[in-house]
């Protein structure tokens, strides 16, 4: 797939000279260090229906709560942010928490439903942060 970015001078210049440095193209360098930098807990949700999952997985999916170094440098930078600016790393890596914690919450709310749908669990408002 092709894309067309616009970057900063001094990101393309340091792209620029690190290809340079190690014979590869630009935009091997670009692709290489997106990979790296994305996360890959959000792409690697399982897609399968809820539906299709056995009741154990079903119950484990609705009691899971986020692991607890991501949440607390998440609550981290949220307190950070409260009091200063965010640098561009820090809040790259704040949306990229979020958009873990997002992910999480809709995939434990559909479990959620689908335990209760199936009577492995009682309706109620006791579980909360994924």
């Amino acid at each position: 797939m092709s894309v067309t970015l616009s970057l900063p001078d001094h990101i393309y210049q340091r792209a620029k000279q690190l290809a340079e440095m190690t014979g590869r193209d630009i935009t091997d360098i670009l692709s290489t260090v997106l990979a790296r930098s994305l996360p890959p807990l959000v792409a690697e949700i399982d897609d399968t229906p809820i539906s299709a999952f056995e009741d154990a997985a079903v119950i484990t999916l609705a009691n899971s709560v986020m692991d607890q170094g991501l949440s607390d440098r998440m609550s981290a930078l949220h307190q950070k942010q409260q009091t200063t600016m965010l640098s561009d790393q820090e809040r790259a890596e704040l949306e990229m928490l979020m958009a873990i914690y997002d992910v999480g919450q809709l995939r434990k709310t559909g479990t959620l439903v689908e335990a209760v749908r199936r009577g492995l669990m009682a309706a109620g408002p006791s579980h909360d942060n994924y």
